[in-house]
């Protein structure tokens, strides 16, 4: 496995939102396996190869037919995890899911380290993050937090595209 500090050698897109859930709750669906299943509103299928814990692999494919792994590195109960992701031989993100408390509101927030262009150096980097990766991926991650808000809020799996389609992983 690559040092962390490699995986985090890219511009980090973070998006943050309150949920209006308490921390247990909110912790039981974002630790569940297979939760991408009720919360992810352009999964087509999420299910484990292993789930237990911080050696837990699972497999995400979206409604585009692309399939992603993910290996969780880290995981603290209530607080969060971090996590790869990518394809089974392909390149990998590194993904941080972060649980907190701010004058008595939770939130959730996912921070992405995505692998782009992660062997330039930033000043190369930055106009193609800027103009490409970050807009399309914080439509991704509001998208996904907001389907864990909506799951929590209604107790209703997500619709498909709930909050739009996205370019990258709606079916085409």
């Amino acid at each position: 496995m690559k040092e962390l500090n490699y995986y985090k050698r890219t511009w980090p897109i973070k998006v943050e939102k309150e949920i209006h859930a308490n921390i247990k709750d909110l912790w039981e669906i974002i630790s569940r396996d297979g939760n991408l299943n009720y919360v992810h509103p352009f999964c087509k299928d999420n299910y484990s190869i292993s789930w237990d814990g911080i050696n837990s692999i699972d497999v995400l494919e979206y409604l585009n037919g692309l399939k992603f792994i993910r290996e969780f590195m880290t995981w603290e109960p209530g607080v969060g995890y971090s996590l790869l992701i990518g394809t089974k031989n392909g390149k990998k993100s590194y993904v941080v899911w972060e649980i907190s408390s701010k004058n008595f509101k939770n939130y959730l927030s996912i921070t992405v380290y995505p692998h782009f262009m992660r062997k330039y150096p930033k000043i190369i980097s930055y106009f193609p993050h800027k103009i490409i990766v970050e807009p399309y991926l914080k439509k991704y991650l509001k998208s996904v937090i907001g389907g864990i808000d909506y799951y929590l809020k209604n107790r209703k799996t997500v619709p498909r595209n709930y909050f739009g389609k996205h370019e990258w992983f709606s079916e085409k």
